[in-house]
């Protein structure tokens, strides 16, 4: 894949950060040094790395697609209070995949958990 300069900057901030930033996030930090990219850039730039398998796009229903620069196998949570999105390193997630797969005789491409949460912030707001 070719990378033009914007589609670094993309790949670079969602890379460098832990929030799980949505397409319109994304495009207000890059605009910072790029005040010439458009949102419609973003996008395209956004879907064409999650394509590559350069960064993750995660799915969450009622939600705006939020971005994750660590494409290393993982879930989330999702606060249903605040709306964070954390990360979870599960134990061998290939075991969800075979435990499916054996159930309905079928390949499983991909498969994204997400856990709806309170978060302990969310939560300790709660409790006071």
């Amino acid at each position: 894949m070719k990378f033009s300069r914007q589609r670094q900057q993309i790949l670079d901030y969602v890379k460098s950060v832990k929030t799980h930033p949505t397409a319109e996030t994304v495009y207000k930090k890059v605009r910072d040094d790029n005040p010439n990219i458009s949102l419609g850039t973003v996008y395209r730039n956004l879907d064409k790395l999650s394509e590559e398998g350069l960064i993750t796009r995660i799915k969450i229903a009622n939600q705006k697609d939020r971005f994750d620069g660590d494409v290393i196998p993982h879930s989330h949570a999702i606060c249903e209070k605040c709306g964070k999105v954390i990360d979870i390193y599960t134990c061998n997630l290939d075991s969800i995949d075979k435990f499916v797969e054996n159930n309905i005789q079928c390949k499983v491409l991909s498969h994204d958990i997400i856990f709806n949460v309170i978060c302990p912030k969310c939560n300790k707001d709660g409790e006071e």
